[in-house]
């Protein structure tokens, strides 16, 4: 029976973290997944997202001897080497003209094809602002700074990428539509809450059943202060995007190769050979991140109490994307994780033989150079022996220089793959 201890808890932590990512490697998972190679015609590669270029080199390896065309997009830092398929850049979460450009580059690429060809697209998560590529009357300007209200203003994925499919001359279909009358098939890693092929990457290779209406619904619901030609955009509704039965889409198809349960059922897995039992809340849990710190947090104190809902030494393990709300003018300090472990620290109070972990699978939370951070019974003390206040950091948004206090962050680097956020509370 192990020992807890801060030491071996946080190695633990560290260790189920580890499992999660692996679970999603495009190295070990992908090559299962990919369609016959075509008798004639050309293969081409496309993909963007956070886990593009080790998909590329999955498909590479898996493919040695496949003639191979293509271009793939990821983020600055996140490249490997590839021999066949080029690797352009974009920035994340906020657009830039290297990413525009290397959309228009693709979608170039995949017309005039024919009927024996076949489109293999790669898609993850983080692919909406690496391919941002504004549609006709739009600039990228007018696009970053609709970014910049999306991000701010609470709303949850689906409705960030609803507005951003209705921007964009890439997003919702319309990259697969290029392709017609080739074959695409799209492999997936899923990044957000349901594992929606409409959601991930704003889906440019799958039929958008979202509205121009429905965009200009969620820009008022959370009052976002849009650039007026973007507003005017919104409301001309001039160019809708592919919807389902759309012809150009008939022979598309698309397969999802790793997603948030499949990372928390090898937790799960890693857990059960560590003597815990596990029990996973959910893949999909969403809401302010505070909010659902505090309700996390709760939950182990039941555990601690009571043995319920399950009895320690157990892990609970959640994932799911949850959310910041910025109030105008406010910056804050690191991302969705930290703020949500902060509301699991608070709401723990500094509670005996209980570890918790909040991190993002892409090895970045928000725009820090963390993934996130694990907090133990000693968070809150370290923190306020440096002078700080935990309570109004989080008030401020600032969750990140309570865990750089408590020397709990975790920063493993860019994985190359995003299965969005896992969390687990180890109580024993």
């Amino acid at each position: 029976m192990t020992h807890w201890t801060d030491t071996t808890a946080t190695q633990a932590l560290r260790d189920l973290y580890a499992a999660g990512v692996r679970a999603a490697d495009p190295l070990a998972v992908l090559a299962a997944h990919l369609p016959e190679v075509p008798r004639q015609g050309r293969v081409i590669v496309v993909g963007v997202g956070k886990a593009a270029a080790k998909m590329a080199q999955a498909v590479e390896a898996a493919w040695a001897d496949v003639p191979l065309t293509g271009l793939v997009i990821a983020p600055h830092g996140a490249g490997l080497p590839l021999q066949r398929i080029a690797l352009r850049y974009g920035k994340h979460p906020t657009p830039d003209a290297g990413g525009a450009a290397a959309a228009a580059e693709m979608l170039a690429m995949v017309q005039g094809l024919t009927p024996d060809d076949l489109v293999l697209a790669l898609i993850s998560g983080g692919g909406s602002s690496l391919s941002t590529l504004p549609a006709p009357g739009l600039s990228l300007e007018d696009l970053i700074a609709t970014n910049q209200a999306l991000l701010a203003s609470g709303a949850v994925i689906g409705e960030m990428n609803c507005i951003r499919k209705h921007l964009s001359a890439f997003s919702g279909g319309r990259l697969a539509a290029a392709a017609h009358p080739a074959r695409v098939v799209t492999l997936a890693i899923s990044d957000v809450p349901g594992d929606d092929p409409e959601v991930i990457a704003s889906g440019p290779t799958v039929a958008d059943p979202t509205s121009f209406a429905e965009a200009r619904a969620i820009v008022a619901r959370y009052g976002m202060e849009l650039p007026p030609s973007v507003a005017a955009h919104l409301a001309a509704g001039a160019e809708e995007s592919p919807k389902p039965g759309d012809a150009r889409l008939k022979r598309a198809e698309f397969r999802m190769i790793a997603t948030p349960m499949m990372a928390l059922q090898a937790m799960a897995e890693a857990a059960r050979g560590m003597g815990l039992t596990p029990l996973i809340l959910g893949d999909a849990l969403e809401g302010e991140a505070r909010h659902v710190g505090t309700v996390l947090g709760g939950m182990a104190r039941s555990v601690a109490a009571h043995g319920l809902p399950i009895p320690a030494p157990c892990l609970l393990l959640s994932g799911g994307e949850c959310t910041v709300t910025l109030a105008k003018g406010t910056q804050g300090a690191g991302g969705r994780n930290t703020e949500c472990l902060l509301g699991i620290t608070l709401a723990l109070n500094a509670a005996p033989g209980i570890w918790a972990m909040c991190a993002d699978t892409d090895g970045i939370d928000g725009k820090s150079e963390h993934a996130g951070a694990i907090a133990g019974p000693g968070t809150l003390a370290a923190a306020r022996a440096k002078g700080l206040d935990p309570q109004g950091l989080l008030a401020a948004h600032r969750s990140l220089d309570v865990f750089a206090a408590a020397e709990g962050l975790l920063t493993p680097g860019p994985t190359l793959t995003n299965v969005n956020d896992v969390r687990a509370i180890l109580v024993t």
